[in-house]
């Protein structure tokens, strides 16, 4: 498992993941929802993503069912998944408050 940075897509998608399994659909408003309209992925995007974070064991499929003569596949957070998302979630908190301790400091020395 890697500590590096995880690129804002890959967040939202795990981060969408977390709940519950959801089709690909559904993961691209949930992403768009997270992101308050800021990120909207396309479903070449998407898919592309699912099939990387797949080979990389933080995805998996859940199951498949057919829908209206379409197949419509589930994707699921693994453990794996979720242990990376948790990682990203603390470096970013940490990060967070050493900005906010510095604006504090910048406040109390003046320099506003």
């Amino acid at each position: 498992m890697t500590n590096g940075a995880l690129r804002e897509p890959t967040f939202l998608i795990l981060t969408a993941l977390a709940a519950r399994a959801q089709h690909g659909y559904g993961i691209l408003r949930d992403v768009e929802a997270i992101s308050d309209g800021r990120v909207r992925l396309r479903a070449g995007t998407l898919y592309a993503a699912l099939d990387r974070l797949s080979a990389d064991g933080w995805v998996a499929v859940d199951r498949e069912e057919v829908v209206d003569g379409r197949l419509r596949r589930y994707y699921r957070l693994t453990d794996e998944g979720a242990a990376r998302l948790e990682a990203e979630v603390k470096r970013l908190r940490a990060h967070t408050r050493a900005a906010e301790q510095r604006l504090r400091a910048r406040l109390i020395g003046g320099t506003a």
